[in-house]
């Protein structure tokens, strides 16, 4: 099937949910959004239009009234549905809340709307399999913020239209993001599960006494992480070796294998995240978290606007 995409609803303000919202309307997309909780309906419009600002101030976007004109809050989930060709869901990551709320737009839709779920680790065969339309569910998972980073994994149910994809991917495209295409399912998909690997050798490193929390971050906010804002692990190693990247295997292939031997995955300490929290916490005390999260905003804006001026 071929959808034509005009207006958009956003399923569960959040975070999550707020940043898709933003990243529609600053595409010129009509935007329904609707949250079951007043008060973050209530929120939404305030947020929205603070983050539009930012993005006017960088030269992101035009006008920040162009985007929330864009913008409708609804009352209701029947409300919010009318009308639109693509819904992105981003309610909270439980099997029985995704699978509740699937089958409530299931109701609603007819068989050429699009249903993205925000799903940031459970497949969508957990929790689509019962819609009478699942064949136009599949995830469609962001990072969080997603209106400022803009990579999006697209990963099909085994009951996913398989048309969908290419659509979705030309949408996501369209509005800023980059899509990811993961061809089957996997718990995790492919960012968290780099993710993960990574958090899970932070955690041992620390808990074993290698490093404390401010050092470990360092070593990936002033190196690693430096090379990865433009570029990933596959162009990193094929650039650290005189002849590329299969020099680079041969040349630490093992050493890395070696590593990997010597990390026995585990459960994260309540010990080491009680000591972690306590690091954490003297670094930056709890009532400065959200003010910590608005500078790591203006950050990312910041490096966004570089990475668009270079073309990177």
């Amino acid at each position: 099937m071929k959808v034509k995409i005009e207006r958009v609803a956003i399923i569960g303000a959040g975070l999550v949910g707020s940043g898709w919202a933003v990243v529609f309307a600053k595409a010129g997309y009509n935007v329904n959004v609707y949250d079951p909780q007043k008060e973050i309906r209530d929120r939404f419009l305030p947020w929205a239009t603070e983050s539009a600002s930012e993005f006017y101030k960088s030269g992101l976007a035009p006008d920040p009234a162009i985007i929330i004109n864009k913008l409708k809050i609804c009352n209701t989930l029947e409300e919010a549905l009318h009308g639109v060709q693509y819904i992105q869901e981003s309610v909270f990551e439980r099997v029985d809340v995704k699978e509740d709320v699937s089958l409530q737009i299931d109701a609603l839709i007819g068989p050429q709307t699009i249903v993205g779920s925000s799903s940031s680790g459970i497949p969508a065969s957990k929790f689509t399999e019962k819609c009478k339309h699942r064949e136009n569910f599949l995830i469609v998972h962001p990072v969080n913020p997603p209106h400022l980073i803009p990579v999006v994994e697209l990963v099909p149910a085994p009951w996913t239209n398989k048309e969908l994809i290419s659509q979705v991917r030309d949408f996501m495209t369209n509005v800023g993001q980059v899509p990811v295409v993961v061809n089957k399912e996997i718990d995790g998909f492919i960012l968290n599960r780099l993710q993960g690997v990574l958090l899970n050798e932070a955690w041992s490193l620390y808990e074993k006494g290698y490093a404390n929390l401010a050092d470990i971050d360092a070593t990936i906010s002033h190196g690693l992480g430096l090379r990865w804002s433009f570029m990933g692990p596959f162009e990193t190693i094929d650039l650290n070796a005189p002849k590329g990247i299969t020099d680079y295997a041969e040349r630490l292939g093992g050493l890395y294998y070696k590593m990997a031997q010597q990390t026995v995955a585990a459960p994260w300490s309540k010990e080491a995240i009680k000591r972690a929290d306590a690091e954490r916490r003297e670094a930056l005390p709890l009532d400065q978290l959200r003010k910590r999260c608005e500078w790591r905003d203006k950050k990312l804006i910041e490096l966004k606007a570089f990475k668009i001026k270079e073309g990177l």
